[in-house]
């Protein structure tokens, strides 16, 4: 694993004036906020998948909207099966620039996208086949539930993820 420099990693300690200029949550907060448990937002931290919190005088870790967006924006990216050392490079973008400014990352974005839309019309077979399953009561026959509805009687045609 390569070892980067982010320029966010460094400790910051807010002053009474930051704090009260701008909206923070504690940690406990910001999990709730999020979904992702404190633990994990102390771990993504730590290999620099977020910047390092911004500390009260009591050393408490304290986040702000932006912190939140960015946890947000991890949850998304996980859905999408990326892997955490390939959301770095896109966590940067997202600090400093507009994505349809790199094609490359743009470009890998779209391919999860077909990625995703392949599983969901996978899954649609599935559900198309449990509900054929339920329709008729019986589990026995002679139709598999990976066989292409297209190709064999009895699944509904699968439908156009297209237009979805």
């Amino acid at each position: 694993m390569e070892n980067r420099v982010y320029p966010w990693k460094e400790e910051t300690q807010l002053s009474e004036h930051e704090e009260a200029a701008q909206e923070t949550y504690t940690i406990k907060q910001t999990s709730e906020l999020t979904g992702l448990p404190e633990d994990t937002i102390r771990y993504y931290e730590k290999i620099g998948l977020l910047p390092k919190a911004k500390r009260r005088a009591n050393s408490h870790r304290v986040y702000g909207s932006e912190d939140v967006q960015t946890m947000k924006l991890i949850l998304c990216l996980k859905k999408t099966g990326m892997s955490l050392e390939e959301m770095k490079p896109y966590l940067d973008m997202s600090r400093a620039g507009d994505l349809a400014e790199t094609p490359e990352a743009f470009d890998r974005i779209r391919a999860y996208r077909a990625e995703v839309l392949e599983q969901m019309a996978s899954l649609q077979t599935i559900v198309d086949f449990i509900d054929l399953k339920l329709s008729q009561g019986t589990l026995l026959n002679q139709q598999d539930c990976d066989a292409d509805p297209q190709e064999g009687p009895g699944l509904p045609a699968k439908r156009d993820s297209r237009f979805r």
